[in-house]
């Protein structure tokens, strides 16, 4: 489960394994590479709540290295926008072998959308909902239907719309790709975001639960259709945990 958390870092052996293949492939490449990503600037400038307290972010903290040095940036939002999330995520979302940064960045008149960072600042969206007060929840990032380009799914608003929405990365931006209604993955006031990904059979799954949170649901995505399969009762989010173990 995704927690809210300050922070979300690479691990150290894979941040120093991404670093080593920049320097064989080419040495300007080294000198950007992102390793760590966590929300800063606390603010309560946005009245919604949704992950159990009054305060969002208002700004987004980077650490880019190279193999010798370490540098922090800062990237700060306009003052009508704030980072309405949990954690940022680190994932090579334009297959270039360096990750990028995914997170919940919401305007305040017309509520959420998924947004993509790099070191220089944002590269990529999703439009933003609509209206303000309402929120997307991540469920991963992956290549879904192994064409070789990123998808990232996410659920549109998992207390109205319960609907889940994947998108693909390509040629520098994000495209619309397919939804499947009656899932959803957050309860108002929780402060994580229940479920994931996982690799069953060599199969990404999407974990979620039904939109009336009796079943946990695995989705798979092959490029142009779901598949769900009710792998069992939701109980307390521990189901949801329990059912990230393929076994």
């Amino acid at each position: 489960m995704a927690r809210r958390l300050p922070s979300r870092l690479l691990p150290r052996v894979a941040r120093r394994a991404w670093l080593a293949a920049c320097l064989i492939t080419g040495g300007a490449a080294a000198a950007d590479i992102l390793v760590e990503a966590r929300y800063a600037d606390p603010t309560s400038r946005y009245a919604h709540g949704i992950l159990g307290d009054a305060i969002e972010w208002g700004a987004l903290e980077l650490v880019v290295e190279d193999w010798a040095h370490r540098t922090k940036r800062i990237i700060r939002l306009p003052e009508d926008r704030v980072f309405e999330d949990v954690a940022p995520r680190l994932a090579d979302v334009d297959g270039d072998g360096k990750p990028e940064v995914v997170v919940v960045e919401t305007q305040v008149n017309t509520g959420a959308q998924l947004a993509v960072y790099d070191e220089t600042g944002k590269i990529a969206a999703t439009p933003h909902i609509g209206r303000a007060n309402r929120w997307l929840a991540p469920v991963g990032i992956a290549d879904l239907d192994g064409d070789g380009h990123i998808e990232l799914a996410f659920i549109d608003r998992p207390h109205l719309a319960k609907t889940l929405r994947i998108w693909r990365y390509r040629d520098g931006t994000l495209e619309h790709v397919a939804d499947q209604p009656g899932l959803t993955n957050h309860r108002i006031g929780e402060r994580d975001i229940g479920g994931g990904l996982r690799i069953c059979g060599g199969q990404v799954e999407m974990i979620t639960a039904s939109a009336d949170w009796r079943r946990v649901i695995a989705t798979r995505f092959d490029g142009t259709s779901f598949t769900m399969r009710d792998v069992g009762p939701y109980q307390t989010r521990r189901s949801l945990t329990a059912a990230l173990d393929c076994g």
